[in-house]
């Protein structure tokens, strides 16, 4: 395949996650690269199964910078787009498989795809656009075995007898591509209005694939089990990551705490990725009990902030914990709490305290700095805040078709990640909150994080949201909502003096709402959903 660049008198081949492929396809053909329920792949396998999976996407018109769009769960067929759809220089938009049909439709027709394959359970909410997106030539059905009931078959062609009808396309058939061409484009969850297309290219999603090698310390003997969504950040490139170590996949259709404790104990799985409010579901299930680990257990997480409790918590089954830090802006982790070895002897709650931290960059991805309004850098004192803004290798390359939005995110220079935080003396930083997140009360700034910290170190606490109340007094007022432990009681009175036992009385939550919390598709809490509840009709000064 044509893929270089010149460099001075030399060439150099273009950076790309598809060359990942096929370099453990050559090195470990015979080795398990996929398993899911009763079926296993190879690496030669996968190999020739992407291969003719490029080859039915070329055959159905799909060129260069076309989008192809995937709506289904972390099955196979959305591993092998990872790959097959950059093989032919063609642009993989993963679709979140919890959004309704309106949405599904916003995002075919806002990236323009040309073809779309879908889950057989989830064509339903694709259906209803396969007359009405002028760019979509054909819709593929995914039908699963392991889904259960058989869904909705569209007309069109079945991706297995797709694949059994095409011949592989060979590497050296595969499209030129440069390291700055689109390979992805990733819809962010459009909590507060229409979701944003955020692209990334090719050499930033090789470059963050290495990364999580590094971080996550895969190599040929792990074993990844799919936990993440794969949709998400493309499964913060994981898919990528895990292949290019001749690793092996363990898909999961739906994340289930008894599944994930099964499948742990059977194929011996050494690393998985998981969300906060993951890892609370899992360690709160009954399944838990029967956890056990035939090799040693890595876990990487990231989203909301991990509670030192929940940390501790989840060390103390025996898994070792890696907090990383990013958003769908930059390929997912950017900054790693990178552990010191001296910190082991630290007592358990100090070391929580400290692998709570977002940490520093990965290795390529050096340039991160916390800024107050005027760009300048805050002191690294630990407690001064400023917004956390980054740039580099693994940063979107812009918001597709939003070019206002793009240069709004870039202003200055640096992409603004809306997140606030603090620069300690060591260099790691830490968030505190979202922008929009912080309460301001009598002049005083509330980070709504350091609160939840606290209130999950009660007992009773599952899960826990501070949101700012207006205040006639003070401005506005800290707010608890709180899910508790099934079986368990807790009253209000109870939960604010724990709170002012560990919290300055000023931070404490005025008021504890009890219940369920509102989340997006992709398990974060939506804290503008709470503020709706006390600030409609009324303006707050911080957006």
């Amino acid at each position: 395949m044509t893929n270089e660049i010149p460099f001075g008198d030399v060439w150099l081949a273009a950076l790309t996650p598809r060359s990942f492929l096929q370099r453990s396809a050559r090195v470990f053909p015979e080795r398990s690269a996929v398993i899911y329920g009763a079926r296993r792949f190879s690496y030669r396998e996968l190999d020739e199964r992407v291969r003719r999976l490029a080859a039915a996407m070329r055959s159905l018109g799909v060129g260069p910078g076309d989008r192809v769009a995937f709506l289904c769960p972390n099955i196979p067929p959305l591993l092998e787009a990872h790959f097959a759809a950059p093989l032919i220089g063609a642009v993989l938009v993963a679709i979140n498989t919890r959004l309704n049909a309106g949405e599904v439709g916003y995002i075919l027709d806002h990236s323009g795809a040309k073809l779309l394959f879908v889950d057989s359970e989830l064509a339903h909410l694709a259906a209803p656009h396969l007359g009405t997106v002028a760019t979509l030539q054909a819709a593929i059905t995914i039908a699963d075995a392991e889904a259960g009931a058989p869904g909705q078959r569209l007309e069109g062609p079945e991706y297995e007898a797709l694949l059994a009808a095409s011949e592989p396309l060979g590497w050296d058939e595969a499209a030129p591509v440069r390291e700055t061409d689109t390979i992805s484009i990733n819809y962010t969850s459009g909590t507060t209005g229409r979701p944003k297309g955020v692209m990334y290219s090719h050499r930033g999603a090789a470059l963050n694939a290495l990364g999580e090698v590094i971080t996550a310390r895969l190599d040929s003997r792990s074993v990844y089990l799919w936990t993440l969504p794969m949709f998400h950040c493309n499964g913060w490139c994981f898919p990528w990551a895990v292949t290019a170590m001749g690793a092996t996949h363990v898909c999961m259709r739906r994340f289930d705490p008894a599944a994930v404790v099964r499948l742990i104990a059977e194929h011996g799985v050494s690393h998985f990725c998981a969300a906060p409010t993951v890892l609370i579901m899992l360690l709160n299930s009954p399944a838990i009990t029967e956890l056990t680990l035939k090799v040693p257990l890595h876990i990487v997480t990231a989203a909301a902030p991990p509670s030192p409790t929940v940390l501790a918590a989840v060390e103390a089954l025996g898994a070792t914990i890696t907090h990383v830090y990013g958003l769908t802006e930059t390929y997912g982790p950017h900054t790693v709490c990178e552990w010191h070895p001296e910190w082991d002897a630290l007592p358990p709650e100090r070391r929580a305290r400290l692998k709570a931290r977002q940490g520093v960059p990965y290795h390529h991805a050096q340039e991160l700095r916390v800024v107050d309004d005027q760009m300048n850098d805050v002191p690294a004192d630990g407690t001064t805040l400023g917004e956390m803004v980054m740039r580099g290798n693994n940063v979107m390359q812009g918001y597709y078709r939003q070019e206002e939005a793009t240069a709004q995110a870039f202003r200055g220079g640096w992409f603004h990640s809306g997140d606030v935080g603090v620069m300690h003396p060591d260099g790691y930083i830490e968030l505190r909150d979202r922008a929009k997140d912080i309460i301001i009360s009598g002049g005083e700034n509330i980070s709504t994080i350091e609160v939840e910290q606290a209130i999950y170190q009660h007992e009773a606490v599952l899960e826990v949201a501070v949101v700012a109340r207006p205040d006639e007094l003070w401005g506005e007022v800290p707010v608890a909502f709180v899910t508790l432990k099934a079986g368990a009681e807790l009253g209000e009175a109870e939960l604010i003096a724990f709170c002012r036992e560990r919290l300055a009385a000023y931070k404490c939550p005025k008021a504890v709402v009890f219940g369920d919390l509102p989340k997006t598709s992709t398990g974060k809490i939506q804290k503008f959903r709470l503020r709706e509840r006390f600030w409609e009709g009324r303006e707050r000064g911080i957006n």
